[in-house]
């Protein structure tokens, strides 16, 4: 099989080619990734002289440019997108831009070169808050950021080709993933990169909104699954069976490097900031998927990757993005 892989040098995307080249000797990969500030070519470093591995340099809103990237590939998984919440508050249109309008891209040339897999990739945030319980794939959707709003716009667009055009699509919206090569501007690498510099680590509100964390391996079988296994026309949820606050996360992150509290800092709240996330991933667990990670391992194994690779986020902390 041969797969395009959009935003690829991404930190979901990145581990996702490097489990695939791994698990499928016979397996070509194709990179489509626009190498932005969080699309970085040092993640696949290790992987770059494969020969069933590409990269290609270009935009997933250029027509041209995926229909080149597209051809002769067998299914194209979409991770490509603007995917900070705090930079969308700032800057909307750019999350449109890429979020909507290059997953139309995306669907528009699929349809045109009769794709036969094409698998969107999204989150939970597309359900926005819930206070109990666990969302559905069939709950409503209630986006409380751009960002997340243009995540479920990307999701409806992929639904509404495979309804009118029957092109082959599978969506999967997992929770927090977390990992190593993740940008240090989420949350836990962000944290962990501060502490390790004994730098303030910035908890938003009072620190009790609740996330449900997922090791990004996982999210990646899962992924696999909903490729080789996934219903057309269907979505599936994938959780990380791990709802933490983001106040014991962070107790738990010092905790382990051994470092102070008093190296908390409480800060604004984010506008729109959902309180809790929660999905019910039943339906991907009737395909097969079981998480292998435990969330105590998972975390202690992201710490000590964040310890031990300083030659690979100090300079992305120490450039400044816009």
């Amino acid at each position: 099989m041969k797969i395009l892989v959009t935003g690829g040098a991404g930190f979901i995307g990145s581990n996702f080619i490097r489990l695939m080249l791994k698990k499928y000797p016979d397996y070509t990969i194709i990179n489509l990734d626009k190498f932005t500030y969080c699309g970085n070519i040092e993640n696949l470093r290790d992987i770059k002289d494969n020969p069933r591995y590409e990269s290609i340099k270009g935009d997933i809103s250029d027509a041209d440019t995926v229909k080149k990237a597209m051809a002769g590939c067998d299914a194209i998984i979409n991770f490509a997108a603007e995917s900070h919440v705090d930079r969308s508050i700032k800057d909307p249109n750019r999350f449109v831009k890429t979020n909507v309008h290059g997953a139309m891209t995306l669907l528009k040339c699929a349809r045109e070169s009769n794709m036969a897999r094409f698998v969107q990739i999204g989150t939970d945030e597309v359900y926005g808050s819930i206070e109990q319980g666990s969302f559905t794939e069939t709950s409503n959707l209630n986006p409380r950021s751009p960002y997340s709003a243009s995540k479920a716009g990307a999701d409806l667009l992929a639904l509404s080709f495979y309804a009118t055009y029957q092109l082959p699509v599978v969506v999967t919206r997992s929770s927090n993933n977390f990992g190593p090569y993740q940008y240090p501007e989420k949350i836990i690498p962000l944290f962990i990169t501060n502490a390790l510099d004994d730098k303030n680590l910035p908890v938003y509100g009072d620190g009790m909104n609740v996330r449900d964390w997922l090791f990004v391996l996982d999210n990646c079988e899962a992924i696999d699954i909903a490729l080789h296994k996934g219903v057309m026309g269907e979505i599936y949820n994938v959780s990380g069976g791990a709802e933490i606050s983001n106040i014991d996360l962070t107790h738990k992150i010092l905790d382990y490097l051994k470092k102070p509290y008093d190296l908390i800092e409480f800060v604004k709240d984010r506008p729109g900031h959902d309180r809790r996330y929660s999905l019910d991933s039943s339906k991907i667990q009737a395909l097969g998927w079981r998480r292998k990670y435990n969330f105590e391992d998972a975390i202690k194994e992201t710490v000590n990757w964040y310890k031990n690779n300083r030659a690979w986020w100090e300079p992305l902390k120490k450039r400044r993005v816009k």
